[in-house]
């Protein structure tokens, strides 16, 4: 019999939840043995077609076939079997077990014999050796619950690759990889590819990673496909961006946004923004930056040596090696709520851990910034009326502030995290890879909310391991070696992604 020319066929499928309609039959097909690109922007269906074909959701309609068999209510039996893997946007580890267990997981529930712990961590080294040796070695005893988001993303990825699935759902999955792993990364899916012609379906709103690494692209746009099955070698970035239904230029209206939220001030009145002559001063090793008010500095490098410096800004770790000051006094905080009142907000890429209240409303995410500041917990009046026009200023649709995040897309949930600091006009904004996942457009608005906020007077710490993101926002850039150490200082014309790949050893 012959082989059917599609791995995973997908037509008219239809997806709702209650009056919200988010696939529209919406057609995707995925060979044997090639990376397919899943593109389009935040909100147009992307995770929830995912979620679908790897039995996380139920189909309201259309069809799906795998390896030539219909599927019917069986996806999630194939995804238990072995047969598909998948990497969400969101991690899905379990926090109170070792790296070794979650990685082995996928594999006992359909193994016959008792649970071994020699050979779960045997498992886990050769899996996550793939992309990183010595993180291999010294994590597998670890508790999830005790590692980063980017070892969290390393250990998602491995347990992913090692479960021997023919085919490979990867959402995002180099969000929170530096240039050396994604490389490694990719080399490891060209192998597993050329030798058991495994199928992958790569989504990433990174244009350069998907030219390195796919073959073909599929389109969604507004749960419908815009764009089927066209080869990369035949389509440009721009004409991918206008099928998607976005611009790459500045967008105008987020600049008019960021303006009218910015007018909204919190009942107290308070501003917290630095006085003129005020400067953050950051040292180690000899190495200082001066962070004076209205500046964007940028952070560059593996994640040991920006996430010590932002833990030591916002009163996660005051006791690490840095020095760091205010008009020369000492600027230490005993907890991240200290610092909140005294002016230091953080938005992180993280979501799920280090940002969105999952279990309370839109109304709640938009105000817990002011509400720790201010020492208080019960909504009022006044903050639903604030929260209102913060959605209508940021244009964030949706349908009731008290419906919880998990109804947004994971790039408007990104916007409620600057969302909540807009009022509040902090001293020193401290910014984790805050652009992680978001589709062009949205990150374009993310800009233009930052910059309006460092043209009020706010200094800017942002971290990204995107370095054409560092040399579009930043005058200065602080780089950090693959030891977490810093290297050096680059300002104005340095600042280019050649030199920061110089700078920190990682690839631009």
């Amino acid at each position: 019999m012959a082989q059917p020319p599609f791995l995973l066929s997908a037509r008219s499928i239809v997806k709702s939840f209650g009056p919200t309609t988010v696939l529209r039959g919406f057609d995707l097909s995925i060979a044997p043995g090639e990376v397919h690109a899943f593109l389009g922007g935040n909100g147009a269906g992307k995770s929830t077609f995912i979620k679908i074909i790897s039995g996380q959701h139920e189909r309201d309609g259309g069809t799906l076939e795998f390896d030539g068999q219909d599927l019917g209510a069986s996806v999630a039996a194939h995804v238990d079997a072995g047969a598909i893997a998948v990497v969400n946007q969101e991690l899905a580890l379990l926090p109170h077990l070792s790296v070794a267990e979650n990685i082995a997981m996928p594999r006992l529930r359909r193994a016959t014999r008792m649970y071994s712990e020699r050979s779960s961590k045997a498992l886990a080294v050769d899996a996550l050796s793939l992309i990183d040796p010595h993180f291999a070695r010294e994590s597998v005893g670890r508790l999830v619950g005790e590692l980063t988001l980017h070892e969290r993303q390393l250990v998602e990825i491995a347990r992913a690759l090692g479960s021997g699935a023919r085919l490979l759902l990867l959402d995002e999955p180099t969000a929170n990889l530096t240039a050396a792993e994604t490389g490694r990364l990719f080399a490891v899916i060209r192998r597993l590819i050329a030798d058991t012609g495994l199928a992958v379906l790569f989504v990433s709103h990174r244009m350069r990673e998907i030219r390195q690494i796919a073959d073909v692209c599929t389109i969604i746009r507004d749960g419908k496909t815009a764009v089927d099955r066209a080869a990369l070698d035949a389509i440009t970035d721009s004409e991918i961006v206008e099928c998607m239904g976005q611009s790459v230029e500045p967008d105008e209206h987020a600049g008019a946004a960021a303006a009218d939220a910015m007018q909204i001030k919190s009942e107290a009145g308070a501003t917290l923004s630095l006085s003129q002559g005020d400067a953050i001063t950051i040292e180690q090793a000899g190495i200082r930056v001066e962070i004076r008010r209205g500046s964007i500095v940028g952070l560059a490098g593996a994640p040991t040596g920006p996430s010590a410096l932002i833990n030591a800004l916002t009163g996660l770790a005051a006791g690490n090696d840095w020095d760091v000051r205010r008009n020369g006094a000492p600027m230490r905080y005993a907890s991240p709520s200290a610092a909140a009142r005294d002016g230091v907000g953080f938005i992180s890429g993280d979501r799920a851990n280090k940002g969105i209240l999952e279990t309370l409303p839109i109304v709640d995410n938009l105000v817990a910034a002011q509400r720790i500041v201010e020492r208080r917990s019960v909504a009022r009046n006044q903050e639903v009326q604030q929260g209102t026009r913060l959605l209508e200023a940021l244009n964030i649709r949706a349908g009731s502030l008290w419906d919880l995040p998990s109804t947004l897309s994971g790039g408007t949930q990104q916007k409620l995290l600057v969302a909540r600091w807009l009022p509040l006009k902090p001293k020193l904004l401290v910014l984790e890879e805050p652009t992680r996942g978001v589709d062009i457009r949205t990150k374009r608005e993310i800009y233009a909310l930052i910059r309006k906020m460092a043209s009020q007077g706010t200094a800017v710490v942002w971290w990204s391991t995107e370095y054409v993101e560092l040399v579009e926002l930043c005058d200065t850039v602080l780089a950090f070696d693959l030891d977490g150490h810093p290297t050096g200082v680059l300002t104005h014309s340095d600042v280019n992604e050649t030199r920061l790949a110089s700078a920190t050893g990682m690839a631009a």
